[in-house]
């Protein structure tokens, strides 16, 4: 496939390097221009090329910007086809950046993501560590093998992203719905907490909205009193410990 990828933070780098090793045509842009876009990034044959660049000609779009740039983007996909996936990666965390009234209101974060892009998305690959994506995707059928989840309302959409989670290395557990994708946002049971597909799902059953705001603001402050960055075991035992 044609994947465009938008963002070479830690998320955004994992996949362009999983993909273009994997086969896939992929173009990655940043907010700084191809000349920026670090070797690593393109390792196994990824292209840097500008952010108009990376939404042409694709069948996927990969967004993976911090969340409250969103907005930026929307001249981006004027001239995209409607049948082009787009997946949205992002999570709200209003102590990162920009506060957001409508999801501050309620609004499910990736709702909120498609009404400002003005196209429908799919919400994938938010519910895992970076550090996870970069060094715990397994083949099909390991045991133990990580769970994600994919809602779209698409199903076509949520098929092809699936598709992508399997060959990341990771359990593509479909979540229904984009209005369910608050099942899988910050600080669910099951974001972040390197579940097995058997695990999953009860996870997301599980989730409770107000709880998850609450939790999501107790963890950041959690985290903002540690003295040193925690491992990626610390930081998913951190997470599992808010559902006990």
């Amino acid at each position: 496939m044609k994947l465009g990828i938008i963002g070479t933070g830690p998320i955004g780098t994992s996949l362009a390097r999983t993909f273009s090793a994997g086969g896939h045509e992929v173009q990655v842009a940043n907010s700084r221009g191809p000349e920026t876009v670090d070797a690593a990034v393109l390792e196994f044959g990824a292209l840097a090329v500008t952010a108009r660049e990376a939404v042409q000609a694709k069948d996927v779009i990969i967004l993976s910007v911090p969340f409250a740039r969103i907005p930026d983007l929307a001249g981006l996909f004027a001239a995209v086809p409607a049948e082009t996936v787009v997946i949205d990666t992002s999570n709200y965390f209003p102590q990162l950046g920009v506060r957001v009234d409508a999801v501050e209101s309620g609004q499910v974060e990736s709702l909120w993501v498609a009404e400002q892009l003005g196209r429908p998305v799919v919400k994938a690959w938010n519910a895992a560590l970076a550090g996870t994506l970069q060094t715990r995707g397994r083949p099909a059928g390991t045991l133990g093998r990580i769970a994600l989840p994919v809602a779209a309302d698409s199903d076509e959409a949520r098929r092809v992203a699936m598709r992508l989670m399997e060959e990341s290395g990771f359990d593509p557990y479909d979540a229904g719905v984009l209005a369910d994708s608050w099942r899988q946002q910050p600080m669910t049971p099951a974001y972040c907490t390197e579940l097995s597909l058997e695990d999953l799902e009860p996870a997301l059953a599980a989730a409770d909205r107000s709880r998850a705001l609450r939790d999501r603001d107790r963890q950041m402050s959690r985290f903002a009193t540690l003295t040193a960055m925690p491992t990626l075991d610390e930081a998913v035992e951190l997470n599992r410990s808010l559902h006990r």
